[in-house]
């Protein structure tokens, strides 16, 4: 690799990771600014949880893209992706602790413990933490095998957000409705793919054994 294709990809990462960077310093600036409508609380609350369901959603569309067009260079994104659903979702809790619940811990136990959507997304975050703290290459080495099966805790965290968003509708179920039907999509060809590859290695094996026996 040539010292111009390496400058082309980090500078691509660096736009990656601004752009990344982008919703919560818009936030920010509306914050600063008094330009979040009528009540500022919430809107600060659901623009945080949504770019955490963006950015998980977005994590989970990595292999897709990569295998559907080639473009094997996406996986690089993929850890910045899962760290910022991590660091948007974390900022998520704890504007809901701050300005919705005001710190009062008998109430915010009471809320993370009895409110259905509060409880799968508050479960969904501590099933990401062990996931962001060994995300990085050094724990993949460690870990090993147990890295994968680690990291397949993405699909249950998945189920869990979509559950805390549809538990949240009160009359619109359309932004549920189209994030569910792209988390069915994301895990339904994951689960093509893993179906398809499982039968060739099984007729590989069983071809294999034929041949095996033909020479003997």
């Amino acid at each position: 690799m040539d010292i111009t294709t390496k400058t082309v990809q980090r500078l691509i990462w660096w736009v990656v990771f601004s752009l990344s960077l982008t919703p919560a310093l818009n936030l920010l600036f509306k914050t600063i600014s008094q330009n979040l409508g009528a009540d500022p609380a919430k809107e600060i609350v659901l623009e945080l949880g949504t770019w955490a369901i963006n950015f998980l959603w977005l994590s989970l569309a990595i292999t897709p893209v990569r295998k559907l067009f080639g473009w094997r260079s996406v996986l690089k994104f993929r850890r910045m992706l899962g760290l910022y659903c991590y660091f948007y979702a974390t900022l998520h809790l704890l504007a809901f602790a701050t300005f919705i619940i005001g710190w009062d811990l008998q109430v915010l136990l009471q809320e993370l413990t009895e409110r259905p959507y509060a409880v799968v997304g508050f479960i969904a975050l501590l099933l990401l933490t062990p996931l962001a703290i060994t995300s990085t290459k050094a724990m993949q080495r460690r870990l090993k095998k147990n890295w994968v099966s680690l990291h397949k805790l993405v699909y249950v965290i998945a189920l869990l957000v979509l559950l805390h968003i549809i538990w949240q509708v009160r009359s619109d179920f359309s932004e549920a409705l189209w994030y569910g039907l792209l988390l069915f999509w994301l895990l339904a060809y994951r689960y093509y793919k893993s179906a398809s590859s499982a039968r060739r290695s099984a007729k590989n094996k069983i071809a294999s054994a034929v041949g095996m026996k033909a020479h003997r």
